[in-house]
């Protein structure tokens, strides 16, 4: 409101007060004239003993006095109108947000002149982009090192204890997708995995705890606030936003994640990283731009950094729903089903490794360490049989995987038939959980029959393990 408009209803006020008083003083006048006609003789003189004696006289006395009086009391009338007018100005406002904490102070007719900038702590970031991820790397790092320095590192520092494999399947996973699902049994490491990780490469881990109440893309990265003009910013958004100027590997661990169902509130983040351009992977944030939006925004819509992996822990317990086909095709699973036994591991330092160079260290895994052709044929083979039998095949999703976790892994110090043996444990005979028990139980002597045969009767121990576990439940 205007102070002007402010103060017309004082200026009516004295206005008021006036008129009162010019009628007070009319009235004194036509008291005094009546009385000087009343007292005065036939000749129009007025005799000096009556005026003396009048009552009128009296009167008109009392009247005189009455006006100060009456002045005094609409001055008084007008000082407190003026103070009431500046009590019932409008207030500095402290506005909240729906879980209680304060968000600004503006006053309602100075909301929308004071908007500025929506997004508070990314438009932070752009004046400190500079200082973010390391100025240098190791060069000297292969996968191989990378996995024994950093299983070294969590158990002389962090006095967490990981068998020298599960490290391989850890790496091994985050050569083929931006997504890992560590599930197992509580209590085995899977969280301090992945806070480990981050703590090995100078650059901590970002845990998110998934709430059994989220359904959509705006629980992770937040949403817009009509009332306060801002941006309700959550961590995983700083984070990403963050990871855009960095070329640091940067981890979230989305802990709990199938508390809520995965495929709702990680829908988007899904299908982007399907996307084989990582340049057109843009998650939306809003659906409008304003000018002072962040300078890393295009239409409203962040890009999803090619520098983070999103490292999920999943219970299998009734508190949690199950993780669909979905997921699990796009995300690579590892178990965590029991502890290491201590180890006296040599002190060992930081390693700063920057995802670019992790990118690099895969491509030449893959080029030196192919499948080789005995074992291709292993798995056309394996293929045949599983279609006939199961009707569930490969899929060329899960070949392109399988040719890229396979030379990772014997990069990283392991054997190509151990790391086949894990990975189709966890991608297609999983799948056999979606066949009929009766079937699957009289079938199962046959698959694993057909396992010793093609790769030898002391191999393949995951898959068959996998395949008496879904025989016994069947």
């Amino acid at each position: 409101m205007d102070n002007n408009e402010n103060k017309k209803p004082n200026k009516k006020l004295r206005l008021r007060n006036f008129i009162v008083l010019l009628l007070v003083l009319v009235l004194v006048g036509a008291l005094l004239i009546g009385a000087v006609k009343a007292m005065s003789n036939e000749s129009g003189q007025i005799p000096l003993t009556g005026l003396i004696r009048s009552e009128t006289l009296y009167l008109f006395a009392i009247g005189l006095l009455l006006i100060p009086v009456l002045l005094l009391a609409l001055t008084v009338t007008a000082f407190m109108t003026d103070r009431k007018a500046e009590k019932s100005e409008p207030k500095e406002i402290t506005f909240v947000s729906p879980d209680g904490t304060p968000i600004s102070s503006l006053t309602p007719e100075k909301e929308e002149e004071e908007e500025g900038e929506r997004f508070c702590m990314l438009s932070e970031i752009d004046r400190k982009k500079n200082t973010y991820g390391h100025t240098s790397y190791d060069r000297s790092v292969t996968l191989e090192t990378l996995c024994e320095n950093f299983r070294n590192y969590a158990a002389n520092k962090l006095r967490l204890y990981y068998d020298i494999e599960d490290i391989r399947k850890f790496i091994s996973g985050m050569a083929v997708s931006k997504l890992l699902i560590l599930q197992g049994m509580s209590g085995t490491g899977k969280t301090s995995l992945a806070h480990a990780f981050g703590a090995f490469t100078d650059n901590s881990s970002t845990v998110i705890p998934v709430q059994p109440m989220w359904k959509e893309r705006t629980d992770l990265v937040g949403y817009y606030n009509e009332f306060t003009k801002r941006f309700n910013e959550t961590l995983l958004l700083e984070k990403m936003y963050e990871a855009n100027y960095s070329k640091d590997m940067y981890v979230t661990v989305l802990d709990e994640m199938n508390i809520a169902r995965v495929e709702y509130y990680f829908a988007e983040f899904l299908s982007l990283l399907e996307l084989p351009n990582a340049e057109e992977r843009y998650l939306d944030v809003v659906s409008d731009k304003w000018e002072t939006d962040p300078k890393q925004f295009r239409d409203g819509r962040i890009k999803l950094p090619e520098n983070m992996w999103f490292i999920g822990t999943a219970n299998n317990d009734d508190s949690t729903f199950a993780i669909s086909d979905k997921v699990y095709d796009r995300a690579m699973i590892m178990n965590l089903d029991s502890k290491c036994e201590r180890f006296v591991a040599p002190v060992t330092e930081k390693m700063f490794i920057s995802a670019d160079q992790f990118a690099d260290l895969v491509k030449k895994a893959v080029k030196e360490h192919d499948i080789s052709l005995r074992n291709q044929k292993r798995l056309d083979e394996l293929d045949k049989y599983l279609i006939k039998h199961f009707h569930i095949t490969f899929g060329n999703r899960i070949m392109k995987q399988i040719k890229t976790y396979i030379p990772v892994y014997i990069s990283c110090g392991g054997e190509e038939l151990t790391a086949l043996d894990d990975i189709l444990a966890k991608k297609i005979i999983r799948k056999l959980e979606t066949q009929n028990p009766i079937y699957l139980r009289n079938a199962a002597e046959g698959l694993i029959s057909y396992l010793d045969e093609l790769f030898g009767a002391d191999k393949m121990p995951l898959c068959k393990e996998y395949i008496h576990r879904l025989e016994r439940n069947a």
